[in-house]
């Protein structure tokens, strides 16, 4: 059978059938999960592949998770071929090195069979990718910033059946439960994680038997060429040419400063190539990345600027070729740590991807979002109960200004695309209390069109002893503006005491004391535009909204009350 043996009607009846499939897993990931990091924050993702491993259809949820999930599929298939696999089976894997991203991000891999056990035929793969709030290593929370190798940031699995024909493999739970500091919270969500892969096996299922096998695997490749199209014919529309763009990293939390990330973005007809070979070796520190999360950013940064209504399956990324050579930071060799790589790198990837095609592409051009993920994790023993207790979090800040308007402010951006933990969850869940949260005026970078407002959070610990760890970036150095716009403010972090504030490293494990609080203060966005064409108005608005002082308004926008009135 071949493309056109199905109706255009099937293909799209069929493409969106896939799509809302993999919705219905991440509702049912999201509603099961038994953390808050999974219930509130969803930080997990869900798709779907074919029988071969190509990506079919996502869940529109974490961008970093999604671009190297499929990495995470070809390991659990290199690891069991088909032959080896029976319904009921469930992969497990984390090893960065090994088709994972970080070791907190937990994926769920299951083959999905016909329902003819005499043929049992492979059709297709469920997969999801959970962040677990801890999975050992030094430090609760398993996201420590001083981490120099790979060993001391928590249990590594390489891909291993969880479940077998339906049935849990207690030795490997068993395993894992055995080296996490909160094992019923991880015992939760791994079960959450399979009935999220169970939902997808059920409604491909049906797909395979309302359809057939043989209609449904040609509906699923004629999509995934067609995505292929789309993407050609985007790229065709941006003209050929090499673009380069450089930034750097505030530091690996090691001592070294200024790493740098640099991306020479190659258009030629219909396809894109980017190479990364001007960027840093990998480093001492955290801030390392594996191949499959610099993957991840850069298809993600090559969709912002071409067609968004693209299908985001494995044919979008069939024109995107990538080079980053070994032994750098966009692609670390073991045993490196690479716990920041998925969270600080990708965005800096990001960063610089968009940083080059601002020129060639300047309907889709934003300044510069926050750039990190302001990561913060308090761990210890909940004095309520006696319990161990592992939190984790990723903070909001200022999105970049655009010329369609300001910037978002206080949202999570690009790679991360999760939501808070609000203050009630947060105060319920743990021995912890905000004591402060709210929008950092004049963070937002100046322009006709501004870049979004930075966060401010206030977290104080409770009666216990407590260790603290943040992974930041963007303190050092700003996020830029574009098109004449200025650069959005740098984040800042602080240690309360005993009524006196003390200045906070942004990458920084340590033990704090009951009663310690840390205000952690993130970046805002860059600016859009020549601030000497921002409209008035707008300028008013901000200052009655407390998002800009009179100061800045006169200083930067040369704003005088009473004028123009």
């Amino acid at each position: 059978m071949t493309a056109a043996d199905v109706d255009p009607i099937t293909l799209e009846v069929i493409r969106n059938a896939c799509a809302a499939i993999a919705e219905e897993m991440n509702a049912n990931l999201i509603r099961s999960g038994y953390s808050p990091n999974i219930k509130e924050r969803r930080d997990c993702s869900c798709a779907i592949f074919d029988a071969d491993g190509a990506m079919i259809a996502q869940a529109e949820n974490m961008p970093v998770h999604l671009g190297a999930m499929p990495f995470s599929v070809a390991a659990a298939l290199e690891r069991y071929p088909p032959e080896t696999l029976s319904p009921g089976d469930a992969v497990l894997v984390n090893d960065p090195f090994r088709g994972g991203a970080h070791l907190p991000d937990l994926t769920l891999v299951t083959p999905i069979f016909t329902d003819l056990a005499s043929e049992r035929q492979l059709v297709g793969i469920a997969a999801n990718r959970a962040h677990h709030a801890d999975v050992g290593g030094s430090t609760a929370g398993s996201v420590a910033a001083d981490s120099t190798e790979i060993y001391q940031e928590g249990i590594r699995i390489p891909p291993v059946k969880l479940y077998e024909e339906g049935t849990v493999v207690q030795d490997v739970l068993d395993l894992v439960l055995a080296n996490v500091r909160t094992p019923d919270e991880r015992r939760g969500d791994l079960r959450a994680q399979q009935a999220a892969n169970e939902t997808a096996r059920e409604r491909f299922r049906e797909l395979a038997t309302d359809y057939g096998v043989e209609t449904l695997e040609t509906a699923i490749t004629e999509v995934q060429d067609y995505a292929e199209r789309r993407m050609r014919g985007s790229l065709e529309d941006i003209p050929d040419g090499t673009y380069t763009f450089a930034d750097v990293l505030d530091d690996d939390g090691q001592g070294t400063h200024d790493v740098p990330i640099e991306a020479a973005v190659t258009v030629e007809g219909n396809a894109v190539t980017v190479d990364f070979s001007g960027s840093a070796a990998q480093t001492p520190g955290v801030v390392n990345a594996v191949f499959a999360v610099t993957a991840s950013a850069t298809y993600y940064a090559i969709r912002c600027v071409t067609d968004p209504d693209i299908p985001a399956n494995e044919g979008a990324y069939r024109p995107i070729d990538i080079e980053a050579p070994e032994g750098t930071v966009v692609n670390a060799s073991p045993p490196a740590a690479v716990v920041g790589g998925n969270l600080e790198v990708s965005q800096r990837v990001t960063d610089v991807i968009l940083g080059a095609l601002v020129e060639v592409a300047p309907e889709r051009a934003i300044g510069a979002c926050q750039g990190t993920m302001n990561n913060v994790t308090f761990g210890g023993t909940d004095p309520r109960d006696g319990t161990p207790y592992a939190f984790y979090e990723t903070q909001g800040g200022g999105f970049g200004g655009r010329a369609s308007g300001d910037g978002m402010d206080g949202v999570h951006v690009h790679m991360s695309n999760t939501m808070n933990t609000p203050a009630e969850v947060l105060e319920t869940a743990y021995p912890l209390a905000v004591e402060r949260y709210e929008y950092r005026p004049d963070t937002g970078g100046a322009g006709a069109c501004r870049g979004g407002l930075g966060l401010r959070r206030d977290i104080r610990v409770r009666d216990h002893e407590a260790t603290f760890s943040l992974l930041a970036d963007r303190r050092r150095h700003a996020p830029y503006g574009i098109a004449g716009g200025l650069e959005g403010g740098c984040g800042d972090d602080k240690l309360r005491r005993d009524g006196v504030e003390r200045d906070l490293p942004a990458k920084t494990t340590r033990t704090l004391e009951p009663g310690d609080v840390v205000s952690i203060r993130t970046p805002g966005g860059g600016g859009y535009g020549d601030p000497a064409d921002r409209d008035r108005a707008a300028i008013e608005r901000d200052l009655a909204a407390g998002k800009l002082s009179l100061e800045t308004a006169k200083a930067v926008y040369g704003y005088e009350p009473g004028e123009g009135k």
